[in-house]
């Protein structure tokens, strides 16, 4: 159920102007009150085994445990691999009816810092095998539940959880309306800075920053070439295996690993396809990654360039959203190329990212092998995530604000962004409900990893 802004245009470049549109959002107010954001009601006939199971049909069956191991540490991370779950369960909810590109599962973890083409370190959202184009509130609530869920964790008390979440959706509001006061061009293109904000935040807080910029030194290209390649006597180089993380690809997938490149590179910007065509493609290897993706096909592929210098992309498999599977949002006109949707799954991940980044990765790219789609980059780019579980009250609390006000400049990139705005408005009715919300669906989801965990013990993930 939506009140449906598309009433004012069914493409993106909508017919009402910035101003037409805040006041669009103020008027969906009458419809749906900004109280009903604390609503949670669960859909009929829930299933989050159900959900979870009909997943793991499409994975890699011998991987399958190692996600349910994974998921099953403590709530917070089996919340990390149920984006799936939560789309169900938003299904069916109310929303304002502005949709924007969306992350689509931007809880806490699915931020960090990364380095630019231009060496700088930024921070932002990492993480876009589920993004789309769908209700703004989705990602807002996804990244608020994460924010309860997390503050227990660290057991901090109940009132200090839901203030951190009540202060963050407060900044996702306030940072909106100062994106949208910027020009078009700063909003898209205006990186977030390690450095920047400093101001704003704790001392704690800036001494993890310089801890984690430390750390992120250690993750890059030539490090992991070092760690995970070999040279042979002929040059070329080599995965060293190390089961089950890396196991070097079959052969028939190294038959296939030249052919996938060069058409990989045809979706590369010029300047990135000319530089690629210069690298020597030697070996492909599997690799399993994240929580959420554990049994979806991976491949690191070791290159060699003109003088010898590894370089190392990583080939994820694209599926569809669960935002479309699960949620049962429909693929909209004027924001992506909907000639290659639904197949070109990497397609989508590629181009919601660079419009949800200030600044991305130059060898984004996709294609397909066969019946899979894939999308290709960097791996190790000093990526690193902060770790949440070793933070204290500060840090936690400015860490969740800092993700809700990326949110924000993230989501004022789309056309729709000043309805939502309009809708917030300036008070904090808004804030605590959805903080509520997020509560709410925080019980929910320690009730389901309670049902997982259960689940798994009695075997209903087992393989074979």
């Amino acid at each position: 159920m939506s009140l449906d802004v598309a009433e004012a245009g069914e493409r993106a470049e909508s017919p009402l102007s910035p101003e037409e549109l805040y006041e669009a959002g103020r008027s969906a107010r009458g419809g749906l009150p900004r109280s009903a954001a604390a609503d949670y009601v669960p859909p009929p006939g829930r299933d989050p085994i159900g959900i979870l199971r009909r997943q793991h049909e499409d994975r890699l069956q011998n991987l399958v445990d190692l996600r349910v191991e994974r998921m099953g540490a403590d709530p917070f991370a089996f919340y990390r691999g149920t984006a799936a779950i939560q789309a169900a369960d938003l299904a069916a909810a109310p929303t304002t009816g502005a949709e924007v590109v969306i992350c689509g599962d931007a809880h806490l973890s699915n931020f960090g810092m990364y380095r630019s083409p231009e060496n700088a370190m930024v921070f932002d959202i990492n993480d876009f095998d589920e993004a789309t184009v769908g209700p703004w509130e989705w990602d807002l609530k996804r990244l608020l539940c994460s924010i309860v869920l997390a503050g227990r964790s660290l057991d901090l008390p109940a009132d200090e959880v839901r203030t951190a979440t009540e202060e963050s959706a407060m900044a996702y509001r306030a940072w909106l309306r100062r994106a949208l006061a910027a020009p078009l061009t700063a909003r898209y293109f205006t990186p977030t800075s390690v450095r920047s904000g400093r101001r704003r935040l704790s001392p704690d807080m800036l001494r993890l920053i310089r801890q984690v910029t430390k750390e992120s030194r250690k993750r890059t290209t030539e490090r992991t070439a070092r760690r995970t390649l070999e040279t042979e006597d002929d040059g070329r180089l080599r995965f060293v295996e190390r089961p089950p993380i890396l196991l070097r690809a079959e052969p028939e997938i190294q038959a296939l690993a030249q052919d996938a490149y060069e058409r990989y590179r045809t979706t590369l910007p010029p300047n990135t396809a000319l530089l690629t065509s210069q690298l020597r493609l030697d070996d492909v290897a599997r690799r399993v990654v994240g929580v959420g993706s554990v049994g979806t096909r991976c491949f690191v592929i070791a290159l060699r360039g003109p003088v010898g210098e590894p370089v190392i992309l990583q080939l994820k498999q694209a599926e569809s959203s669960v935002v479309e599977r699960f949620g049962g949002v429909e693929a909209l006109p004027g924001y992506l190329d909907l000639t290659l949707l639904p197949d070109e799954q990497g397609y989508r991940v590629v181009a919601c990212q660079r419009i949800l980044q200030a600044v991305s990765d130059p060898f984004l790219g996709f294609l397909r092998v066969e019946q899979f789609a894939f999308y290709m980059r960097q791996f190790r780019n000093r990526n690193a995530s902060f770790e949440i579980g070793a933070m204290n009250r500060a840090q936690f609390f400015d860490y969740a604000r800092v993700c809700a006000v990326v949110l924000a400049r993230a989501h004022a990139r789309s056309p729709k962004s000043p309805f939502i705005a309009g809708y917030l408005g300036s008070g904090t009715v808004f804030a605590r409900a959805v903080a509520e919300w997020a509560v709410r669906y925080a019980d929910q989801a320690e009730a389901d990893y309670a049902e997982f965990s259960a689940a798994a013990r009695d075997g209903a993930f087992r393989v074979g």
